[in-house]
């Protein structure tokens, strides 16, 4: 199993956290994983993108041009990736900011209204939680579990007591996700 993916968005909205998080969990399960993160000068509000590889076997490049699923959070991220699926692959969107909606007949398409779900659940940070438990019920690629040790592994100690509220986002984005048909 090679599971290759592109997160990608503003700065802020959690994508390079999204994707340490599913790298760790990765490395928790003994999978070989790769993280590259790619973002402009901007701290918070330019655009970041996260690639992410778990695999069974040896990973040869972290660099790639097409990807098995994106995770996509804002329309310039969906301009640039949404033709960078493979056919058959999978898309995840959150359609806040979403002018555009993905058109393509021949990938998955999936809805996760993770910025709305976020604010009911009262704290906006926990939304990269509920998309990546949207990606996770589609592509259980690691466990829960691993997934709470991973987030032990990458959050600092002081934040360690927002794991259980994270788990909880990641379980409303599984419980959330809504196959989108085809146009």
């Amino acid at each position: 199993m090679t599971e290759e993916i592109i997160i990608a968005g503003f700065g802020g909205q959690g994508v390079l956290s999204m994707g340490k998080i599913l790298a760790y969990s990765g490395i928790m399960e003994d999978k070989e994983v790769t993280w590259f993160p790619s973002y402009g000068p901007e701290m918070r509000g330019g655009t970041a993108n996260v690639t992410v590889i778990v695999s069974d076997g040896r990973i040869s490049s972290p660099v790639l041009h097409e990807y098995d699923t994106a995770i996509i959070l804002n329309q310039q991220s969906m301009d640039k990736f949404e033709q960078a699926v493979k056919p058959g692959g999978v898309l995840i969107y959150d359609p806040n900011g979403i002018i555009r909606p993905p058109k393509r007949t021949d990938i998955n398409i999936y809805k996760v209204e993770g910025t709305r779900a976020a604010i009911e659940m009262g704290n906006p940070k926990v939304f990269n939680m509920i998309v990546l438990g949207g990606y996770l019920k589609v592509k259980p690629v690691v466990t829960l579990q691993n997934v709470e040790r991973g987030l032990e592994k990458s959050l600092p100690p002081r934040y360690h007591n927002m794991i259980p509220l994270n788990l909880t986002a990641i379980r409303k984005g599984g419980e959330i996700l809504e196959a989108m048909p085809k146009p």
